[in-house]
């Protein structure tokens, strides 16, 4: 069982290699994290979401912006789109699951809110169709997605592959490049900010 263990922390550890040693995949991590800063410093707001394990993910980073990251500062605006169970039974009920996110992007979002759908798969229906609503508002999109990117790698504007077919090696990097992109984000606008 030890050795069971000690195979998934090398797999994990593996995949976050794979991307240390992407300079591309790592400046794309850059582009996104200054992409929300300029659309904070505008007063845009950053909107997520996902499915499942995504979810949370989205809430996750959407907390971070809101409350703080590593030290207190003012709260940035930011929403997880998968949290109020009135309005995804109402849409889901009158839409349809696969517009779950794209009517709250239509509601909600405005040009120059930038929108991170994530999906292990690339492949998500109701992300896809977000993406899609993204793109008529002039909404900037961001995926987070597996190696291949499935269909979202065509719809993003930003698309966040990480080197990997595994789920659970996929969100667990998902999560960390949204704690980067959220650390990047509080120190430029509220730190000592970074050498360009």
């Amino acid at each position: 069982m030890i050795s069971y263990i000690k195979e998934h922390f090398k797999d994990s550890i593996n995949t976050k290699e794979k991307i240390l040693q992407d300079e591309n995949l790592l400046s794309l991590i850059r582009e996104v994290a200054l992409e929300c800063i300029k659309a904070y410093k505008n007063g845009n707001k950053t909107i997520l979401a996902g499915n499942g394990g995504s979810a949370a993910d989205a809430q996750h980073i959407a907390a971070e912006f809101v409350s703080r990251f590593y030290f207190d500062r003012e709260g940035l605006p930011s929403i997880a789109i998968t949290t109020d169970s009135s309005i995804l039974t109402a849409i889901g009920n009158d839409y349809g699951y696969e517009r779950l996110f794209a009517r709250q992007i239509e509601a909600q979002a405005k040009k120059g809110d930038i929108f991170i759908g994530i999906s292990t798969s690339g492949n998500s229906a109701n992300i896809i169709e977000a993406l899609k609503m993204c793109k008529s508002k002039g909404v900037i999109s961001v995926g987070l997605t597996g190696e291949s990117g499935g269909k979202m790698r065509d719809l993003c504007d930003y698309c966040i592959k990480v080197p990997s077919n595994k789920t659970p090696r996929i969100q667990e990097s998902h999560i960390l490049i949204g704690h980067i992109i959220c650390a990047i984000v509080e120190e430029e606008l509220f730190g000592n900010g970074f050498k360009q």
